[in-house]
């Protein structure tokens, strides 16, 4: 009997959350470098602030418009999980400050103090007053709320302090009688005023301080203002004045304009401007402020108690942590590692040539993403290149792939570009790139309707011997050299012929998007996806029916959707051995009996984000090898475009399963997906360590030398 909706799914927003307190738990393990714990605490508050401002959000409007939402939700109302999630997140949020307390005083010991307003000597005095002056004081926003018709608007990127000034002023008079004379005496009466500080974000939140007897010191920008408050409000008579640190978060889901009148990119750029009216889903507060303080904000800024109202620390914006400065002790950071060359590419040689002859992967950050900042480049200088075709979701701040592109139409290449307008929090990034490529003759597709363009291709056009050949590639991950450094994706570079006859198609589909193709190597959603995965799938279970050996190994960032699911779950109950690396979500329970004894999930958490998409299917022996844009997310299946490709390298291929099994066998960063959601680590007492990243990278770089052997 199949069990129901209940006992057969985790919810996809209790499993991000159990993700986040992963990452959580790097921040709190002593064998992670002090400075690093830091960053981890940043990115566990960063991601925190996305998960409210898009998944809260989200479920809170099903919640505030009177729907259940059960179905959707895997049989949990979204009343309930409003209250669930803010019940875990309270909690989470204590866990961070008590973590944070921990490396305060383990920094200590390394004669690294941070501290507040109240700890300051003599000399920093005088430092901290001069950097108010000329460094902070010209970048507040300071505002005086009592006497204002309309609250002001608070960003959700932005922290700020809630002041109460309390003053004393005559307001009223008392008479009193004595020996028949009436006497007025002024009675004294409070007198309250509250101000917001916005702390800016042009000064770098982490100050630090002069050193003194080998420690360094550190404070930070609210202490600061704090320290100086009387400074900002010296034009007011006040007995005392106090200051509280608060933080909003807003719904960031885009509502799309239907005005046929206007431009996609016009649509989406007032959309993402409306943002900052968004409607409140999180407030966070310093849990020592005043009762009546903290009552007047909420009064004003309308958020009551069906909202998610967080107590929290002195300080919110931890995401800022993750820029604390290194102070030069690179003893308490990870090691970086170099990123490797790959065998038989060159960053000097043409990189055409080369590809001509074979396919190549490049696996960042182990290995150089340079190269395919050189295969752009190399494309706007070839006189034989005619053409550039590419997608692009997410781009670094001062992006190269744009700079690239630039020259390439500039050398008078046909360039097109399908940039995605809607990737979340990158839309006013990626409108401000379409503007500048327009501008330079660049051609640009802006997607498809109710399709977001999720895919990492692209295809080149070269005449050689008076015939058109291409040159692509097909990526996991971002074309982003920034992320590219922390993101672990894996690109394919290639000249086969109808592998990139596919992908040109999928640039027809973009032009002409009610025509539906069909490809004869690549599985391109939101058409195909699922129903190949489905058979591939099928197959395994064919194969383990008729007592053949049979194995499925994915490794994905999350896998929520139910219909796949189901499949493994299929494969598990007729003896197909199924092992998943899951990063993130992961709604599929493992190891239950009758349902899913024979898979296991676990989740790699460690100092790069896993990010790559491998599927490898056994197939009786002759393994089928694929890599992915796609999650195995209802929207990466059927609502986005998404292109997987399959491996035919005989020697990539096994370099994919080889990084999946090093993955796999990895154990100290290691945890155990379960229905309990405990993250308990995979590592037993007596296991030897084996930490999958570093590991990784031994891989590449063993190869690299036992290659250099056998050349001399």
């Amino acid at each position: 009997m199949i069990p129901p909706i209940d006992y057969r799914y985790i919810d996809r927003e209790k499993s991000w959350l159990a993700f986040n307190a992963r990452v959580l738990q790097e921040a709190a393990d002593k064998n992670v470098p002090l400075l690093d714990r830091l960053r981890f605490l940043g990115i566990f508050s960063n991601n925190l602030d996305e998960f409210f401002r898009v998944r809260f959000a989200a479920i809170r409007r099903l919640s505030h418009a009177g729907v259940s939402g059960e179905k959707l939700l895997g049989g949990i109302s979204s009343q309930q999980l409003v209250k669930d999630i803010t019940e875990i997140v309270i909690q989470q949020q204590s866990e961070s400050l008590r973590i944070l307390s921990i490396i305060e005083s383990e920094l200590e010991k390394e004669n690294i103090f941070i501290i507040n307003e109240t700890e300051i000597s003599r000399e920093q005095e005088n430092f901290i007053k001069d950097f108010f002056i000329q460094k902070v004081s010209p970048a507040l926003v300071t505002i005086i709320l009592n006497d204002l018709a309309e609250f002001p608007i608070l960003k959700d990127t932005s922290g700020y302090l809630a002041v109460k000034l309390v003053m004393t002023k005559p307001k009223s008079t008392t008479k009193i009688v004595v020996k028949d004379t009436v006497l007025k005496i002024k009675k004294p009466k409070k007198d309250v005023r509250y101000a917001v500080i916005e702390i800016p974000k042009t000064v770098n939140r982490f100050v630090v301080l002069p050193s003194s007897n080998d420690k360094q010191y550190i404070i930070l920008l609210d202490d600061v203002i704090r320290y100086n408050l009387s400074s900002i409000f010296n034009i007011f008579d006040y007995e005392s004045i106090s200051a509280h640190m608060i933080k909003i978060t807003r719904d960031a889901q885009l509502d799309i304009d239907s005005d046929q009148s206007k431009s996609l990119m016009e649509k989406i750029s007032t959309s993402v401007k409306d943002r900052r009216i968004g409607e409140p889903v999180r407030f966070v507060y310093d849990q020592s402020i005043e009762k009546d303080t903290l009552k007047f904000f909420l009064n004003k800024m309308g958020i009551d108690s069906t909202d998610s109202i967080i107590p929290g620390g002195r300080y919110h914006n931890r995401r800022d942590y993750m820029d604390f400065p290194n102070l030069g002790r690179y003893d308490l950071l990870y090691q970086a590692n170099v990123p490797l060359p790959v065998d038989g590419l060159s960053l000097e040689g043409s990189m055409l040539e080369k590809i001509a002859k074979k396919d190549y992967l490049v696996n960042a950050p182990y290995q150089s993403f340079s190269y395919l900042i050189k295969f752009l480049r190399e494309a706007a200088l070839d006189p034989k290149v005619i053409s550039i075709k590419i997608t692009l979701y997410r781009l670094a701040k001062n992006s190269q792939i744009i700079s690239s592109l630039i020259n390439a139409a500039k050398n008078g290449k046909k360039v097109t570009v399908q940039i995605e307008l809607q990737a979340r929090f990158d839309e006013a990034s990626n409108i401000s790139y379409a503007e500048q490529m327009q501008t330079e003759g660049i051609e640009l597709i802006f997607g498809i309707k109710g399709l977001k363009v999720h895919s990492k291709i692209c295809v080149i056009e070269r005449v050689e011997e008076g015939k058109v050949k291409r040159y692509g590639l097909i990526s996991t991950g971002n074309f982003n050299e920034s992320t590219a450094k922390v993101y672990t994706d894996v690109t394919l570079f290639t000249s086969h012929t109808k592998i990139l006859k596919d992908v040109a198609k999928i640039f027809d589909f973009f032009d002409i998007n009610y025509r539906v193709h069909r490809y004869k190597h690549l599985v391109v959603s939101p058409h195909y996806t699922r129903t190949r995965f489905e058979k591939l799938i099928d197959r395994e279970i064919s194969n383990a029916r008729e007592g053949k050996e049979a194995h499925i190994a994915l490794k994905m960032n999350s896998l929520s959707d139910y219909g796949m699911i189901d499949k493994l779950y299929d494969a598990s109950w007729a003896g197909v051995k199924v092992r998943l690396i899951v990063r993130g979500i992961c709604s599929l329970i493992p190891g239950v009996p009758g349902m899913s004894d024979n898979i296991e999930a676990i989740s790699i958490v460690d100092n790069y984000l896993e990010h790559s998409r491998v599927y490898i299917f056994y197939n009786d022996g002759d393994q089928e090898v694929y890599i992915s844009s796609a999650d195995f997310m209802t929207r990466n299946l059927d609502e986005r475009v998404e292109v997987t490709c399959p491996i035919y390298d005989e020697s990539i291929k096994q370099e994919l399963i080889d990084t999946f099994n090093i993955g796999w066998k990895g154990n100290v960063k290691a945890r155990l997906h379960s229905e309990n959601l405990d993250n308990l680590y995979r590592m037993r007492k007596d296991d030897p360590v084996f930490r999958a990243q570093l590991e990784t990278y031994n891989y590449y770089r063993d190869k690299l030398e036992v290659i250099a052997e056998k050349l001399n």
